[in-house]
């Protein structure tokens, strides 16, 4: 919509000879630079809809020459000036916004807070790994390789995005999913080649056996995430195709990493890894590798399964019950706390709506006819007569006159119910009874509300294809993984319990808005559209990491004559340390998000961490076992018919 300048004074009105002059200064200051076209001030002749309802406000527009990055080049000189002029009427608040410089100022807003989170995710995680590890050197590799995936994808992603555009914060996503998965990925690997060289074997050894189970557990687990992230192309939206493009690429350079470059580097520095090591941190396991803490919840756990099943599915049904009253509300400035979002909401609160009207595309042989004019002219009498939109409407006509754009202002703030409402008017009563009655004539309706309403609407019909595609995989791949029906569908199970807890969560702290004063929000009464079908991926492919490397070790043992018992008891207490450790890096770096001043950010921080948290913990450690104890060694059975399935 153009650049605007909004001139502001809490005493006087427009109308003053003082609010006049700003006006004019500031009219003049824009006026100086060649780049600024169309200049419209409220003392023109008929535009009276510059100044707000209560006279306290006006604005000057203009249009800035030539693309966006064009006008972002020179525009920061006009900012300038203007702000000059300002410094002359102190008694008065003039501020820039507009398409060119509120997207400039927000972008290097939002680069900077990724920057921001990124410097603190990383300390983080490598004071977690150390704790982990034990030495300096063991806690560096994971996170270089996790880092060295997240750089390579970033530079990797511009091959794709030259066929399919690419979301602007697609490098928040491939930072969160390669760090998470990296890590997981090269701590599994590195623990298994550690305990297996503490257990006598000689390093090659070791790292053959290594590769012969974890290395399996990763391969497996990352085809299994990908999969997850690849179904939300049947999505057919271009923003989680970009996301789905994203996560796939670093999830497959951090799963190649670990399988080459580092088997490769312990290759080579053998036991140089435990340099650097940190006294006392061995006492908290045990010589074998085992997590004293989980071993003693482990134990409890199968001494009485049946309370522990039931305790803990309670304790998840409950969390999952507020996801039932689930509902969407769309991101709006008010959202989002950043100094260079402060003069668009100004501006909000002095033109309601009318920052981002809807707009209507009319297309017809000639839009002069008068028969396409008196149809205008009648569609903005009943816009306004509605009580639902409102001034200004503006009219552009293309210059072979074969398309027209009518721009009309909604009742609401553009991504409320009030403006749902009007636009519901506008589509369904008011264009048919004008446009709709004139031949040869075609219209549609753009804009955030349109484009809002249009996404969800989509959003059913293809988020069933997605949530279906994604479980149908990842069954599949569990079955041929385990040769087990039963463990396939009990991941699918406890996954779905793991997901539905974290949505009920986000509904509690940011739709019911419990956490609105611990995070530094103001709930809207909804979740960000995108974030549920984004989670349920992300999720699912996260959680499988975990079941698959438990269940590579349970089923090891089984498989090496452990009864189902003690197969399952040694193979969560050898992995529940690992787990937990990779659990905690990861919601120590979705956490980090959470501090961010977006909501969309915040909720997919919390939604992810809350998650990975209650998988690694609640799931794992206590369902997990419990029913595995429960059914015995029906947790293996395989049909007779799908006997074929490879080993």
């Amino acid at each position: 919509q153009g650049e605007i300048v909004l001139i502001q004074s809490k005493t006087l009105k427009a109308d003053d000879p003082a609010f006049r002059a700003v006006i004019e200064d500031v009219a003049k200051t824009v006026d100086s630079f060649p780049q600024a076209r169309k200049i419209d001030t409220p003392l023109d002749a008929g535009h009276a809809d510059l100044v707000s309802d209560d006279g306290r406000s006006a604005m000057v527009q203009y249009q800035p020459v030539g693309t966006y990055e064009e006008a972002s080049l020179y525009i920061d000189k006009l900012e300038a000036a203007v702000s000059k002029t300002a410094a002359q009427h102190p008694d008065f608040e003039v501020n820039q916004l507009g398409s060119v410089t509120t997207t400039k100022a927000t972008d290097a807003a939002f680069n900077n807070m990724l920057k921001t989170a990124g410097m603190v995710a990383i300390p983080l995680t490598l004071v977690i790994l150390l704790l982990v590890f034990g030495s300096a050197v063991a806690a560096l590799i994971p996170l270089l390789l996790a880092i060295t995936a997240v750089m390579a994808t970033t530079a990797l992603i511009a091959i794709p995005s030259q066929f399919i555009a690419v979301d602007e914060q697609i490098a928040e996503v491939i930072l969160l999913i390669g760090l998470a998965v990296g890590i997981d990925y090269s701590l599994f690997y590195l623990r298994r080649e550690r305990e297996e060289r503490a257990a006598g074997r000689s390093e090659h050894a070791a790292l053959e056996a290594a590769a012969a189970t974890s290395g399996r557990a990763v391969l497996i687990s990352g085809v299994t995430v990908l999969i997850a992230m690849a179904g939300m192309f049947l999505s057919g939206d271009k923003t989680f195709m970009s996301f789905s493009i994203g996560t796939m690429m670093v999830v497959a350079v951090a799963m190649l990493g670990s399988l080459t470059v580092l088997p490769a580097l312990l290759g080579r520095l053998g036991d140089k890894v435990e340099k650097g090591r940190i006294p006392f941190l061995g006492r908290l396991r045990s010589k074998n590798g085992e997590s004293r803490f989980w071993g003693a919840i482990l134990d409890r756990v199968l001494r009485r399964p049946v309370l522990s099943a039931v305790a803990a599915g309670a304790v998840l049904i409950a969390l999952t019950v507020p996801a039932l009253s689930l509902n969407t509300a769309t991101t709006g400035v008010d959202d989002i706390s950043i100094p260079e979002i402060e003069p668009l909401k100004k501006y909000d609160a002095a033109f309601p709506g009318g920052n981002d009207p809807a707009v209507i595309a009319i297309q017809a042989d000639d839009v002069r006819l008068p028969a396409v004019q008196d149809a205008i002219v009648e569609l903005k009498r009943e816009a306004l007569a509605s009580g639902q939109m409102k001034g200004p409407i503006e009219l552009e006509v293309s210059r072979d006159s074969t398309v027209a754009q009518l721009s009309i202002t909604l009742a609401g703030t553009s991504t409320d119910a009030k403006s749902q409402a009007a636009l519901t008017t506008l589509r369904d009563d008011l264009l048919p009874s004008t446009l709709g009655e004139v031949e040869g004539v075609e219209y549609a309706v753009t804009g955030t509300t349109a484009l809002d309403k249009d996404w969800e609407a989509k959003m059913t019909t293809t988020a069933p294809l997605v949530f279906g595609f994604v479980l149908l995989f990842a069954f599949l791949i569990m079955l041929v993984s385990f040769r087990s029906i039963v463990v396939a569908l009990k991941a699918i199970l406890l996954n779905l319990l793991s997901v539905g807890a974290a949505y009920g969560i986000l509904v509690a702290v940011f739709q019911w808005g419990w956490g609105e004063s611990l995070l530094n929000f103001e709930s809207n009464g909804g979740i960000t559209p995108w974030l549920p079908m984004f989670l349920f991926v992300i999720l699912f492919g996260l959680s499988m990491d975990y079941h698959v490397f438990i269940l590579s070790r349970v089923r090891e043992a089984y498989d090496r004559g452990m009864s189902n018992e003690d197969a399952v008891s040694y193979g969560i207490k050898s992995t529940a340390g690992v787990v937990t450790s990779a659990a905690v890096v990861m919601v120590g770096t979705f956490s980090v998000f959470a501090l961010l001043p977006v909501i969309d950010m915040k909720e997919m921080g919390i939604g992810l961490a809350a998650a990975i948290l209650i998988d690694a913990t609640l799931i794992r450690a206590v369902l997990l076992p419990a029913t595995m104890k429960l059914l015995g060694n029906k947790n293996w059975y395989l049909p007779k018919w799908l006997g074929w399935l490879p080993r």
